[in-house]
């Protein structure tokens, strides 16, 4: 039976584990704790062990949750999947983690590798992560409660993104205000066709990337999960047409402007832009382990690229929302502005 109150594990306990081959077999998705938790502080701790320990860390199936004082540097801060600073704050990423500890386990395991990589090839990794997910029992649990009858029809007039050059500047408005600006596959090659004009066009030298109505976007359509043949052709289709690939590529001339919920991809895609503003009532939230997935727009590269791979995966295993404030303070915007960026935020 998994263990409802874990222990926080002290650096001796993880060096006895670091010497052993089958250390890590104590801490999978498929053993009675599928997390790590432990003291990150090694004061008083052979530098050498703490090295020791860390390498052993990125190599551990699960997430680590270290925790450590604020102030405090060494490998083993710099090398947990997620830093904390009370095992209080744990609480609700070990829940988490239990519900969906597949997803979790390749959550970190992308970010961790993700992290040395182009960005080319790393969005190829986490397509693949995440096309083994959609295979999964935990995403197919979800989908089976969660399934759509039929995908969303929206009913707004004009394409899905409008198009509008003034000069050398190209702006990009999501245009689906009655399904909240989803990622849909007709906002998807939409989006995907307006930056291949974009980065064939050497006379834009800006874009600005926004969305209409209330909010720039609630994410993947979810009326539409599901609805591929099989996980690998989604892989296949998803390298072909997923708009972050071809955001990075004009992404030096991107200006991306986002306000109200800035949900799964509606985090992920804004985060590749090299300037991103936020309007006050901004927030933004990665609920994709929920489903029993991980960010797949793209957001396990352009996220932690701005705040890091610790901060992403505590937004990911978290599930938590956080405002603009916070956003700025991490680096996740660069700017909030109490100008208006949508030009109709009435619906």
């Amino acid at each position: 039976m998994a263990n409802a109150n874990p222990t926080t594990a002290t650096l001796g306990e993880l060096l006895d584990r670091s010497n052993d081959p089958a250390g890590a077999q104590h801490y999978s998705a498929f053993s009675a704790q599928p997390f790590l938790l432990f003291d990150a502080t090694s004061e008083g701790f052979a530098s050498s062990d703490a090295v020791r320990i860390g390498q052993w860390l990125q190599q551990l199936p699960c997430p680590s949750i270290g925790i450590a004082a604020a102030d405090a540097e060494n490998a083993l801060t710099q090398a947990c999947d997620v830093r904390l600073a009370s095992t209080a704050e744990a609480e609700v990423l070990i829940a988490n983690i239990r519900r969906n500890p597949v997803a979790a386990d390749v959550l970190v395991q992308t970010l961790r590798l993700t992290a040395e990589l182009p960005v080319a090839q790393a969005l190829d990794v986490e397509s693949l992560a995440y096309a083994s997910l959609q295979g999964g029992a935990e995403f197919q649990r979800w989908l089976e409660h969660n399934r759509a009858e039929s995908p969303a029809v929206p009913g707004d007039d004009g394409p899905a993104v409008v198009m509008e050059r003034n000069a050398d500047a190209l702006t990009l408005e999501l245009n689906r205000v009655s399904n909240r600006n989803a990622i849909s596959v007709e906002m998807r090659d939409a989006m995907v066709e307006a930056l291949q004009l974009a980065i064939a066009d050497e006379s834009v030298s800006r874009i600005v990337l926004r969305g209409r109505g209330k909010c720039f976007s609630v994410g993947g359509d979810l009326s539409e999960f599901g609805t591929l043949p099989d996980p690998a052709s989604a892989h296949v289709i998803r390298n072909l047409t997923m708009p972050g690939r071809f955001l990075a590529q004009c992404a030096e001339r991107v200006e991306a402007q986002v306000h109200g919920a800035c949900i799964g991809s509606g985090v992920e895609l804004p985060a590749f832009a090299k300037r991103v503003v936020a309007a006050p009532d901004t927030f933004f939230h990665l609920p994709e382990l929920g489903f029993g997935l991980i960010p797949g727009g793209g957001g396990c590269v352009s996220i932690p690229r701005r705040i890091g791979r610790q901060r992403t995966a505590w937004l990911v295993l978290s599930g938590k929302r956080i405002n603009a404030t916070k956003a700025l303070e991490w680096g996740l915007v660069d700017e909030i502005t109490h100008h208006q960026l949508s030009p109709d935020r009435t619906k």
